[in-house]
Protein backbone atom coordinates (compact mmCIF):
# COMPACT_ATOMS: atom_id res chain seq x y z
CA UNK A 1 0.00 0.00 0.00
CA UNK A 2 2.70 2.38 -1.06
CA UNK A 3 1.00 5.84 -2.37
CA UNK A 4 3.17 9.00 -2.40
CA UNK A 5 1.07 12.37 -2.12
CA UNK A 6 2.70 15.80 0.02
CA UNK A 7 -0.77 15.79 1.24
CA UNK A 8 -1.56 13.97 4.42
CA UNK A 9 -4.46 11.51 3.40
CA UNK A 10 -7.15 10.96 5.49
CA UNK A 11 -9.80 8.84 6.11
CA UNK A 12 -13.35 9.32 7.79
CA UNK A 13 -15.38 7.42 9.71
CA UNK A 14 -18.10 8.48 11.69
CA UNK A 15 -21.94 7.28 11.45
CA UNK A 16 -24.26 10.37 12.15
CA UNK A 17 -24.23 12.21 8.72
CA UNK A 18 -24.21 15.50 9.11
CA UNK A 19 -21.19 15.15 11.27
CA UNK A 20 -19.41 12.87 8.74
CA UNK A 21 -20.21 15.46 5.89
CA UNK A 22 -18.93 18.41 7.91
CA UNK A 23 -15.65 16.74 9.09
CA UNK A 24 -14.99 16.40 5.60
CA UNK A 25 -16.32 20.03 4.24
CA UNK A 26 -13.64 21.11 7.50
CA UNK A 27 -10.83 18.78 6.51
CA UNK A 28 -10.95 19.53 2.97
CA UNK A 29 -10.50 23.12 3.54
CA UNK A 30 -7.26 22.97 5.67
CA UNK A 31 -4.14 23.30 3.65
CA UNK A 32 -2.14 20.43 3.70
CA UNK A 33 -4.73 17.63 4.26
CA UNK A 34 -6.51 15.43 1.82
CA UNK A 35 -9.75 13.61 2.83
CA UNK A 36 -9.52 10.06 0.58
CA UNK A 37 -13.06 8.84 2.20
CA UNK A 38 -15.24 8.23 4.18
CA UNK A 39 -17.49 5.36 6.31
CA UNK A 40 -20.54 5.29 8.03
CA UNK A 41 -19.58 2.58 10.21
CA UNK A 42 -16.71 0.48 11.24
CA UNK A 43 -17.41 -2.71 9.09
CA UNK A 44 -17.33 -0.13 5.82
CA UNK A 45 -13.93 1.44 7.11
CA UNK A 46 -12.45 -2.34 6.87
CA UNK A 47 -13.66 -2.68 3.55
CA UNK A 48 -12.57 0.18 2.42
CA UNK A 49 -9.44 0.79 4.20
CA UNK A 50 -6.74 -0.98 1.27
CA UNK A 51 -8.18 0.85 -1.31
CA UNK A 52 -8.20 4.34 -0.04
CA UNK A 53 -5.02 3.81 1.68
CA UNK A 54 -4.88 6.50 3.97
CA UNK A 55 -1.82 8.16 6.17
CA UNK A 56 -4.73 8.71 9.19
CA UNK A 57 -8.11 7.59 9.89
CA UNK A 58 -10.63 9.39 11.95
CA UNK A 59 -12.52 6.65 13.87
CA UNK A 60 -15.64 6.92 15.64
CA UNK A 61 -16.39 4.83 18.66
CA UNK A 62 -19.74 4.03 19.33
CA UNK A 63 -21.25 3.11 15.23
CA UNK A 64 -23.51 0.12 14.12
CA UNK A 65 -22.47 -2.81 12.35
CA UNK A 66 -18.86 -2.56 14.21
CA UNK A 67 -17.54 -0.50 16.51
CA UNK A 68 -14.68 1.88 16.30
CA UNK A 69 -12.51 -0.04 18.50
CA UNK A 70 -13.26 -3.29 16.65
CA UNK A 71 -12.32 -1.76 13.52
CA UNK A 72 -8.81 -0.14 14.80
CA UNK A 73 -8.16 -3.87 15.92
CA UNK A 74 -9.34 -5.57 12.60
CA UNK A 75 -7.62 -3.03 10.38
CA UNK A 76 -4.37 -2.98 12.27
CA UNK A 77 -3.91 -6.62 12.30
CA UNK A 78 -3.93 -6.94 8.55
CA UNK A 79 -2.29 -3.13 8.29
CA UNK A 80 -0.11 -2.45 11.90
CA UNK A 81 1.34 0.65 10.82
CA UNK A 82 -1.88 2.05 10.11
CA UNK A 83 -2.68 5.44 12.33
CA UNK A 84 -5.81 6.13 14.35
CA UNK A 85 -7.39 9.23 15.91
CA UNK A 86 -10.11 8.24 17.83
CA UNK A 87 -12.68 11.53 17.69
CA UNK A 88 -15.54 10.72 19.92
CA UNK A 89 -18.49 12.52 22.28
CA UNK A 90 -17.19 9.19 25.14
CA UNK A 91 -14.70 10.38 27.60
CA UNK A 92 -14.77 7.45 29.99
CA UNK A 93 -11.43 6.30 31.25
CA UNK A 94 -12.52 2.45 29.85
CA UNK A 95 -13.29 3.87 26.34
CA UNK A 96 -9.68 5.95 26.43
CA UNK A 97 -8.00 2.55 27.51
CA UNK A 98 -9.29 0.27 25.08
CA UNK A 99 -9.46 2.54 22.22
CA UNK A 100 -5.41 3.17 23.53
CA UNK A 101 -4.89 -0.45 23.80
CA UNK A 102 -6.53 -1.41 20.14
CA UNK A 103 -3.96 1.22 18.69
CA UNK A 104 -5.22 4.37 18.50
CA UNK A 105 -2.78 7.22 18.29
CA UNK A 106 -4.71 10.22 19.94
CA UNK A 107 -7.93 10.51 21.49
CA UNK A 108 -10.12 13.35 21.30
CA UNK A 109 -13.37 14.48 21.89
CA UNK A 110 -16.15 16.25 19.43
CA UNK A 111 -15.99 19.96 21.06
CA UNK A 112 -12.40 19.95 20.20
CA UNK A 113 -10.99 23.71 18.81
CA UNK A 114 -10.30 22.93 14.74
CA UNK A 115 -6.65 23.95 15.49
CA UNK A 116 -6.61 21.02 17.56
CA UNK A 117 -8.07 18.06 15.35
CA UNK A 118 -5.47 19.52 12.47
CA UNK A 119 -2.53 19.10 15.21
CA UNK A 120 -3.32 15.79 16.47
CA UNK A 121 -3.41 14.66 12.23
CA UNK A 122 -0.04 16.64 11.90
CA UNK A 123 1.68 14.80 14.95
CA UNK A 124 -0.11 11.33 14.51
CA UNK A 125 0.68 11.54 10.67
CA UNK A 126 4.71 12.13 12.10
CA UNK A 127 4.33 9.23 14.38
CA UNK A 128 3.20 11.15 17.50
CA UNK A 129 0.63 10.31 20.29
CA UNK A 130 -1.69 12.85 21.14
CA UNK A 131 -4.02 13.70 23.66
CA UNK A 132 -5.28 16.43 26.08
CA UNK A 133 -3.52 16.22 29.85
CA UNK A 134 -7.40 15.64 31.10
CA UNK A 135 -7.47 12.23 28.65
CA UNK A 136 -3.97 11.16 30.34
CA UNK A 137 -4.82 11.63 33.50
CA UNK A 138 -8.52 9.51 33.24
CA UNK A 139 -6.01 7.10 31.10
CA UNK A 140 -3.28 6.67 33.86
CA UNK A 141 -6.07 6.51 36.49
CA UNK A 142 -7.84 3.60 34.35
CA UNK A 143 -3.81 1.70 33.85
CA UNK A 144 -3.62 1.94 37.60
CA UNK A 145 -6.93 0.60 38.59
CA UNK A 146 -8.28 -3.26 38.73
CA UNK A 147 -9.34 -5.15 35.80
CA UNK A 148 -13.05 -6.24 35.71
CA UNK A 149 -13.41 -10.68 34.55
CA UNK A 150 -15.26 -11.22 31.40
CA UNK A 151 -18.04 -12.37 33.70
CA UNK A 152 -17.97 -9.31 36.03
CA UNK A 153 -18.73 -7.42 33.22
CA UNK A 154 -21.56 -9.74 32.11
CA UNK A 155 -23.05 -9.12 35.56
CA UNK A 156 -22.48 -5.89 35.33
CA UNK A 157 -23.73 -5.21 32.45
CA UNK A 158 -27.31 -6.67 33.66
CA UNK A 159 -26.97 -4.81 36.28
CA UNK A 160 -27.21 -1.77 34.17
CA UNK A 161 -29.73 -3.24 32.41
CA UNK A 162 -31.95 -3.75 36.04
CA UNK A 163 -31.77 -7.08 35.68
CA UNK A 164 -32.36 -8.91 39.67
CA UNK A 165 -29.72 -11.51 40.56
CA UNK A 166 -32.18 -14.25 39.80
CA UNK A 167 -32.32 -12.92 36.52
CA UNK A 168 -29.10 -12.40 35.86
CA UNK A 169 -28.33 -16.46 37.46
CA UNK A 170 -30.88 -17.58 34.49
CA UNK A 171 -28.66 -15.62 31.84
CA UNK A 172 -25.95 -16.29 32.66
CA UNK A 173 -26.25 -20.13 33.67
CA UNK A 174 -24.63 -19.95 37.34
CA UNK A 175 -26.23 -20.02 40.12
CA UNK A 176 -27.39 -16.88 42.15
CA UNK A 177 -24.63 -17.18 44.70
CA UNK A 178 -22.40 -17.13 42.03
CA UNK A 179 -23.84 -14.29 41.05
CA UNK A 180 -23.26 -12.26 44.18
CA UNK A 181 -19.92 -13.19 44.82
CA UNK A 182 -19.22 -11.53 41.32
CA UNK A 183 -21.07 -8.51 42.36
CA UNK A 184 -19.27 -8.08 45.69
CA UNK A 185 -16.00 -8.63 43.58
CA UNK A 186 -17.16 -5.62 41.15
CA UNK A 187 -18.16 -3.57 43.86
CA UNK A 188 -14.94 -3.65 45.15
CA UNK A 189 -13.10 -3.08 42.26
CA UNK A 190 -15.25 0.12 40.96
CA UNK A 191 -15.00 1.59 44.13
CA UNK A 192 -18.56 1.74 44.12
CA UNK A 193 -21.10 1.73 47.21
CA UNK A 194 -24.33 -0.12 45.88
CA UNK A 195 -25.40 -1.96 42.79
CA UNK A 196 -26.76 1.77 41.82
CA UNK A 197 -23.66 3.51 42.23
CA UNK A 198 -21.79 0.41 39.94
CA UNK A 199 -24.26 1.11 37.19
CA UNK A 200 -23.65 4.79 37.21
CA UNK A 201 -20.25 4.39 37.17
CA UNK A 202 -20.28 1.76 34.21
CA UNK A 203 -22.12 4.30 32.20
CA UNK A 204 -20.07 7.06 33.30
CA UNK A 205 -16.55 5.35 32.71
CA UNK A 206 -17.88 3.67 29.42
CA UNK A 207 -17.60 -0.25 30.91
CA UNK A 208 -21.02 -0.71 29.56
CA UNK A 209 -23.38 1.49 27.09
CA UNK A 210 -26.57 1.59 26.55
CA UNK A 211 -27.37 -0.07 22.93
Amino acid sequence: MMVTSENIRVFVVEDHAVVRQGLVALLSSVQGIEVVGCAKDGQEALSLYASLAPDVTLMDLQMPQMRGVDAIQAIRRMWPAARFIVLTTFDGDEDIYRAMQAGAKAYLLKGMEVDELVQAIQAVHSGRARMSSAIAEKLAQRVSSQDLTTREIAVLERIVAGRANKEIASDLRITEATVKSHVNSLLGKMGASDRTHAAVLALQRGIVHLS
